[in-house]
């Protein structure tokens, strides 16, 4: 706890003009976020389509990483994909705003765990949880929500907009136990031997730095951080996938079985058989992956072609 991301303080200078747009948007924001689910879906969806016109590089690297990750799915299958994962990308806004200021009582009646057993189990062995999340749109929502059952411990990066980090934070910070520096590895793994449920993100492209090439869906080639077999090796908490998924009446967070066995394989082989589950979690639900993140960016060498 003592490496705990210290909580901003409030100040007057946000009053200041330099965060009056901010103010508007984030009272805009509050106010849609009252409104009943289906309608702020629906506004999501929209949402979508405008951020897709703003940013169409990003629109186009959306579609160009649902080609890679799956060369099996038909030109027809690819655009349906990439529209409705569009409409989640404007509904992420919300989501955010969601688990930032919604009360407790509407977070947890939007919710759902499937799994909690396998979390269950972990604690009952006094074991923590190194839960693996899915980089999923709804992610920062699923963050509050599985807060109330089992209070966890993650990585935070401070935003560069004193306000917004001001906002972030104490919104993030309602359901779960505390918050540590993003490169802070030390102070993870202690949480870790503290017995607690500490969430970290598998699935970016981090550069070539600590990374190996694996395979990931089509793409024989990917950058694949291995610092997650470092979590793993160095302490006792059990490895878990976690993602968010959308539901008719709400969302739902799935934990996936224990990937025993993990730590001791060579890293390619541990990579890669952690990508095959990443993989298939992803196609419960790809619609709702962070498909605009250039996850094949980094390649073996400088002189591979892009795949952009």
């Amino acid at each position: 706890m003592a490496a705990a991301i210290k909580a901003p303080k409030f100040t007057l200078s946000f009053f200041g003009p330099r965060y009056w747009l901010i103010w508007l948007a984030v009272g805009l924001l509050y106010i849609i976020t009252w409104l009943p689910l289906p309608v702020i879906r629906a506004i999501g969806a929209g949402a979508g389509k405008l951020i897709a016109i703003i940013v169409p590089k990003r629109a186009k690297v959306a579609r160009r990483n649902i080609e890679l990750w799956n060369p099996a799915l038909s030109s027809d299958e690819v655009d349906r994909l990439y529209h409705e994962n569009i409409r989640r990308t404007g509904m992420a806004l919300f989501e955010t705003a969601m688990g930032w200021w919604w009360p407790t009582w509407r977070v947890q009646r939007a919710f759902e765990i499937e799994g909690a057993e396998h979390i269950e189990a972990a604690k009952a062995q006094s074991k923590g949880v190194f839960g693996m999340a899915l980089h999923n749109m709804n992610v920062e929502f699923a963050c509050r929500g599985i807060g109330y059952s089992y209070p966890s411990v993650a990585f935070y990066r401070k935003h560069n907009n004193p306000l917004i980090d001001y906002l972030q934070y104490h919104g993030r910070n309602q359901s779960n136990k505390y918050m540590i520096d993003k490169r802070n590895a030390k102070a993870l793994l202690a949480a870790m031997d503290d017995k607690e449920l500490c969430l970290y993100l598998p699935d970016q492209d981090y550069g070539p730095k600590q990374s190996i090439f694996v395979p990931f869906g089509g793409v024989k080639d990917t950058a694949t951080t291995t610092a997650t077999l470092m979590f793993i090796r160095r302490s006792e908490s059990v490895p878990m996938l976690i993602t968010s998924q959308y539901t008719k009446r709400g969302y739902k967070i799935k934990v996936f079985p224990p990937l025993l066995g993990l730590g001791e394989m060579e890293d390619h082989a541990a990579l890669t058989l952690l990508n095959e589950h990443i993989d298939k979690a992803i196609k419960e639900q790809p619609e709702s992956y962070l498909w605009m993140h250039k996850r094949f960016k980094t390649r073996p060498s400088k002189t591979s072609p892009s795949l952009y």
